[in-house]
């Protein structure tokens, strides 16, 4: 479980300057030293240090001794730490965490001394703690306490290099890379998830569709059967009015719903071929069965023989 690691900076904090080391050489050899703008200089003199230069021009004699050790940039450097590492359910995640610092101007002694590489001290800290924070949380926790984990390489890293002279400005947690099979199976649960609900949605709008149309069909039923009611209870009483004798009036009533019923079966396209006897006698037998069918479901509702008899 290596790292690597980038900069933004290809060369040290020692010997990053305003100048290339040609300029720099020359201007040497004229007894002077010009020091860019945040940047600092270190003198030496006969190989001991003797002085920290700010920004500008100076005077430094090559004859008496005297010689710019090297140049210590100021600016906010950058650096990207790649870890790989597991977390406590058995992922194996690389996670990738930006550390921004800076040399302090009045600590230059000891960044220039006491640090021969700068970048893989702050590499070897930020993995002892990424190594030792991730491993206690699960994959989803990683990805939701990151601003955790940051806060813990930033605090460690600014404890352990405050003493080599630099500052940690900010360190983020820039990016988590789950192993490839993993991140295709967390995208096919997630998946899997939205067409399960999706299914249920769709299921339930089939339903809702089905139950409306129910309504609608019953409602329309209903209506129908109150228009048949009421135009079978209009044709009666308009009979009786001319048709003394009530047996008559049912039976010229049962003749007219037998001519509603060809002609509807006529009048539709799906009907299909139905072969029924027709003559005034099928139509008198149809109306003899219909009256006894009535008689006899009087009869058994409790209306007894004597009912069964006046009739």
């Amino acid at each position: 479980m290596g790292g690597v690691t980038s900069s933004t900076s290809s060369s040290s904090p020692a010997t990053a300057a305003g100048g290339s080391s040609y300029s720099a050489e020359a201007a040497q050899a004229l007894c002077c030293a010009c020091v860019g703008q945040s940047t600092v200089a270190v003198e030496e003199a006969w190989g001991r240090y003797d002085a920290v230069l700010g920004p500008g021009c100076h005077f430094v004699p090559w004859c008496v001794g005297r010689r710019v050790a090297g140049y210590l940039s100021l600016r906010v450097q950058q650096l990207d730490v790649r870890c790989e590492t597991k977390t406590r359910d058995n992922v194996f995640v690389t996670v990738v965490a930006s550390v921004q610092y800076r040399a302090l101007a009045d600590r230059a002694y000891d960044a220039f001394y006491c640090l021969t590489n700068a970048h893989a001290q702050i590499q070897s800290y930020v993995f002892d703690v990424i190594r030792a924070s991730v491993p206690n949380m699960n994959l989803d926790e990683v990805f939701g306490q990151k601003k955790e984990v940051a806060r813990a390489v930033e605090e460690e890293l600014a404890r352990a290099m405050t003493m080599y002279g630099y500052e940690i400005v900010q360190t983020l947690i820039v990016d988590i890379v789950p192993d490839e099979v993993v991140r295709r199976a967390m995208n096919d649960i997630n998946a899997a998830a939205r067409l399960r609900v999706a299914a249920a949605e769709r299921a339930e709008a089939d339903k809702i569709q089905q139950v409306k149309r129910a309504e609608g069909e019953a409602e329309a039923k209903y209506l129908a059967g109150v228009g048949v009611a009421r135009q079978r209870q209009a044709i009666v009483e308009g009979l009786k009015r001319f048709v003394p004798n009530e047996k008559d009036v049912m039976d010229m009533v049962l003749v007219t719903q037998y001519f509603d019923t060809i002609r509807d079966i006529g009048a539709t396209s799906r009907s299909s071929t139905v072969f029924i006897p027709h003559g005034p006698s099928a139509v008198r037998n149809m109306a003899a069965q219909v009256r006894d069918g009535l008689l006899q479901a009087t009869a058994a509702a409790g209306g007894g023989a004597a009912t069964l008899k006046a009739l």
